[in-house]
């Protein structure tokens, strides 16, 4: 067998040899997947499939790795990293290349093996999806989930329908038939519809299946040409339904080993023309088993209890089987090296019989029927069973008695010796022994339709009187138990059937079926008699301990009876709980080995042994409750010699009060169905199951009418309870609204108070307001002053920097232009003096206007004369001022301070006008004419003065820069 480790590895070959698969195990090729981390670790595949030709699979691991296998080429891929585990994979699509996978998140996407792309993301599921069914055109694909199936298109990859069910019928399976256009669907209540996948129309359902061979479904398959439904589940039994039919025709069961089937699926072959006759079973001891359905024989198996199978997948053509295994490898098988033994050629037809050794033989049944072809086992009666028995020859001729004979070849004389000698059986073999010693049949069917009963009504409550610590072991006991009331109304009226049956089930709890049969059996043999005084303890079994007690033991029967101790309190506590409470877990279990190895009787002289055993404490015992106290609890006592006194009771005690002329011998539980058990009064126990119904009746009725009664009490209490709620809302609601009203008043107060307070704020803020705006006009006005202001220096400048601009030709022509001027207007206003003379003649008297010529005449003379003086003056002072300009630029480095210094002195040569103002002696108007006239011409000398002063300062400055650059002069 090769192995192939993926490692970190994208790709690679899967074998680096020829496959050379054995006959023995079919393995081509062992697949695993190891990290090369820091620590290393085993990625566990957990699904796998096959595409439409059967030689390409591909596999996705717990971390989502998904790989594709080519078996052809002998190459592998890694195509996908889903970074979450899969679910479920299907492979056989129309697009050859796309592969769908379920996720851990409910989605199902499609990728591409090529691209390795995402071609589709499909979401609609609630839970995890377990199956993927592809149609036979690889149109449409279902999805199963255990809550819903859905049926999706995969050329749009959009959902068309879901099929919606009751949360309390759960889906198994859905899935397309092959080759037709049919959808089965299987739910856990064992109903299977078949439907139209088109019109969802519904074709038929198939009938339940018979009461005897009822197993709750859990793995279907079908064949290739969808006429036959192979189901199984919880049991080794195997139900082949005709679809066409409709109905179950064959009932295939398994060997005992199988206890439970885990998956099924037909192994295609190119010559059966799709009618599949070879059906792989995989069952709970991970061996995967290939039997003829038609034959009903086992054709070979893969897999074994080392190294178990979890799921497996056959290819389309049938030539490989893919298989996941416990451990998380990957295994391939080769079909053809599997069934090479079953395709061998037929053996030679002649066969040679050659004659009996001399030696004879001791029996006849050692007889061989020889028919052409093959060599046959021995012949067996038509409807035996067919079990197999290792036969050992007697070196004295004799066999063993048939009735010691025990199943799995063991026999119960050899047991039976070896447990006298070693006083008690392996532990490693004890369960083993004991399912032999006590033939159990293991009815898994009549267990199931046991257990699907449910929880037998007596038991509901089982844990408020037995509160036992572990839930697990709870939950079996109580499982067992109503199983034990299913099976016989009588158990569920026993009050101690809890405390015999606890030691066993703690012994079986992980395997119900065991523990239900062995108590069963325990109770048809070992408890015979014991239901006949039901509901009081067995007198008749109770009468034959005490007459075995007086026979052996007189002095501590007495003792019983002189303290009125009677066999209800020293030997029926230690039978109802056979003995559990008074021994170990070992010493029980030592107990029981010898009391399953013998007759039935060995239980009751066990109760007299106890007793005889414990005579010396039991003698010094007088009060009623130390009796008590002794029979429940563990005592200072060697069970070897207890076990040794009974077997000495068995021996010696006389026949006639001997309990096994009264016991029946042992009888084991029937197979396929449990025995009828009615050993009690029927009467009784009808009687008592009648009571008890009407007292339940009763009890109903009464907690009915009680819980009436509560409601109503309820009621009312809530009525109550309501009105004092409203009664105390509305207090609250009154002291509220007065503390609201109150509120209000003070909230007015404040409010009117703040009102007051806000219109003094409002004045003060006016008033702020008034004095900031009267200050900010004054602000603005002051602003718009300087802004004239600093306009008029502006203009001034301006004024000024246009006037030094002017050159000598331009004053001088404005200095005659101005003199032009006054002169015309001296003339003018003269020739309007004279008119106003004359008009004031011819207005006034002719003396006043007279004396008033005479005096404008006077002052016109003096005006003219001061004019003359005026412009002679101005002239003069023109004149010099043009010389001294003249001069000073005919000789610019000359100094001017004295010049400007004797200024005032040339001034001072001027002719003085004072004399001019007098005018005591004028007219007021002419005096206000002259006065106007004077300021006129001072204004006019003012100006030229100025004028004159602006032009020596501009010719100063073009002298003075003449004198620094002298180059330019001389040039």
């Amino acid at each position: 067998m090769q192995s192939t480790d993926l490692g970190n590895k994208e790709s690679g070959k899967i074998w680096h040899r020829k496959p050379s698969p054995a006959t023995r195990d079919g393995i081509i090729v062992n697949i695993i997947h190891n990290t090369s981390d820091y620590h290393p670790k085993v990625l566990r595949f957990l699904n796998v499939a096959f595409d439409g030709t059967g030689d390409c699979l591909i596999a996705g691991d717990h971390q989502g790795n998904i790989y594709v296998f080519d078996l052809y080429g002998n190459r592998f891929n890694l195509v996908q990293r889903t970074a979450q585990a899969c679910t479920a994979l299907a492979f056989n699509l129309r697009r050859k290349s796309e592969f769908l996978v379920a996720l851990a998140d409910y989605s199902i996407k499609c990728f591409d093996t090529v691209t390795k792309e995402l071609v589709s993301w499909m979401r609609g599921h609630e839970s995890s999806v377990f199956s993927i069914s592809v149609h036979a055109s690889g149109k449409y694909a279902i999805t199963t989930s255990s809550d819903t199936a859905q049926l999706w298109d995969l050329d749009t990859f959009q959902r068309k329908r879901k099929l919606n069910i009751r949360q309390s019928v759960g889906i198994q399976k859905v899935f397309f038939l092959p080759l037709s256009n049919t959808i089965l669907s299987c739910f856990k209540d064992n109903s299977i519809f078949a439907w139209e996948c088109d019109t969802l129309f519904c074709k038929y359902q198939l009938p339940a299946p018979p009461e005897s061979s009822s197993i709750l479904y859990k793995v279907f398959a079908v064949t290739r040409d969808g006429r036959i439904l192979a189901a199984g589940g919880k049991s080794n039994h195997l139900h082949l339904w005709c679809l066409e039919a409709r109905q179950l025709f064959r009932i295939i069961q398994m060997p005992t080993k199988v206890r439970a089937i885990r998956h099924l699926e037909f192994l295609p072959d190119s010559f059966d023309a799709g009618s599949n006759q070879v059906l792989g079973v995989l069952s709970q001891d991970g061996i995967m088993r290939f039997i003829n359905i038609q034959t009903c024989k086992l054709l070979f198996e893969i897999g074994s209890l080392d190294q178990g199978i979890s799921s497996s997948v056959i290819s389309p053509h049938g030539r490989y089987i893919a298989s996941i295994m416990e451990n998380g490898s990957l295994n391939v098988y080769s079909v053809q090296a599997l069934t090479q033994e079953i395709n061998k050629p037929p053996l030679p037809l002649v066969k040679v019989i050659e004659d009996l050794p001399k030696k004879k033989l001791s029996s006849s049944d050692l007889k061989m029927k020889v028919t052409s072809g093959r060599v046959q086992q021995p012949a067996k009666p038509r409807g035996s069973k067919i079990q197999t028995r290792i036969l050992k020859q007697d070196l004295t001729g004799d066999f063993e008695s048939e009735k010691n004979e025990l199943p799995d070849g063991l026999n119960k004389k050899r047991l039976q010796i070896l447990l006298k000698g070693y006083g008690e059986y392996p532990t490693k073999y004890r369960m083993f022994i004991w399912r032999s010693l006590l033939q159990l049949p293991e009815n898994h069917t009549a267990f199931s339709s046991l257990i699907d009963k449910g929880t037998h009504v007596t038991f509901l409550n089982l844990q408020k009187k037995y509160p036992i610590k572990s839930r697990k072991l709870l939950r079996v006991l109580q499982r067992t138990l109503s199983a034990l009331a299913h099976w016989s109304v009588i158990f569920s009226d026993t009050p101690y059937l809890p405390l015999l049956a606890f030691p066993f089930v703690k012994l079986f709890q992980n395997n119900q079926l065991i523990c239900f049969e062995v108590i069963a059996t325990l109770i048809i043999n070992w408890c015979q008699h014991w239901f006949e005084y039901f509901p009081n303890p067995p007198i008749n079994i109770l009468s034959m301990i005490e007459n075995v007690l007086a026979f052996h033991d007189k002095e501590l029967l007495q003792h019983f009876i002189d303290h009125d101790i009677t066999s209800q309190l020293y030997a029926w506590p230690l039978l109802e709980t056979v003995f559990s409470e008074v021994l170990t877990r070992e010493e029980w279990l030592k107990l029981f080995d010898n009391i399953f190895s013998n007759h039935p009787s060995f239980l009751l002289m066990t109760v007299v042994a106890y007793n005889i055993c414990s005579r010396v404490p039991l003698l010094n015992c007088n009060l009623k409750d130390d009796f008590e106290f002794f029979f429940h609890h563990r005592n200072n006592l060697d069970i070897n010699v207890v076990i040794r006194q009974v077997y000495h009771l068995m021996e010696t005690t006389p026949t006639d009060i001997h309990p096994d002329s009264m016991l029946n011998v042992f009888v084991a539980l029937t197979k396929g169905q449990y025995p009828v058990f009615n050993q009690y009064p029927k009467f009784i126990v009808d009687y008592q199951t009648q009571e008890r119904e009407r007292i339940r009746n009763d009890e109903l009725d009464y907690l009915r009418e009680r819980q009436t009664v509560e409601d109503m009490q309820a009621e009312v209490d809530q009525q109550r309870v309501e009105d004092e709620a409203w009664y105390q809302k509305q207090e609250l609601l009154r002291k509220a609204e007065e503390t609201r009203r109150e509120m209000l008043l003070q909230e007015e107060e404040k409010i009117i108070q703040q009102r007051q307070r806000l219109a003094a704020v409002k004045r003060e803020l006016q008033v702020k307001e008034m004095h900031l705006q009267d200050a900010a006009r004054r602000r603005f006005l002051k602003l718009q002053q300087d802004q004239q202001e600093m306009e008029l220096r502006r203009l001034d400048d301006e004024i000024g920097r246009k006037n030094l601009t002017e050159n000598q030709a331009a004053v001088a022509k404005e200095m005659r232009a101005d003199a032009d001027a006054y002169r015309r207007k001296v003339d003018l206003e003269e020739h309007m003096f004279h008119k106003l003379i004359e008009v004031g003649e011819t207005q006034s008297q002719k003396t006043q206007k007279w004396k008033e010529a005479e005096g404008k005449e006077f002052c016109l003379r003096s005006a003219k004369k001061a004019s003359a003086l005026s412009d002679a003056s101005r002239k003069w002072f023109l004149k010099q001022e043009i010389n001294a300009a003249v001069e000073h630029a005919e000789n610019p480095c000359h100094k001017e301070e004295p010049r400007f210094q004797n200024e005032q002195e040339d001034a001072s040569c001027l002719p003085r006008t004072s004399h001019l103002n007098d005018s005591s002696e004028m007219h007021p108007s002419t005096q206000i004419s002259l006065n106007r006239r004077a300021v006129e011409w001072d204004t006019t000398e003012q100006n030229l003065i100025q004028k004159v002063r602006n032009l020596r300062q501009r010719l100063t400055a073009q002298a003075r820069h003449r004198c620094q650059t002298p180059h330019l002069l001389a040039a």
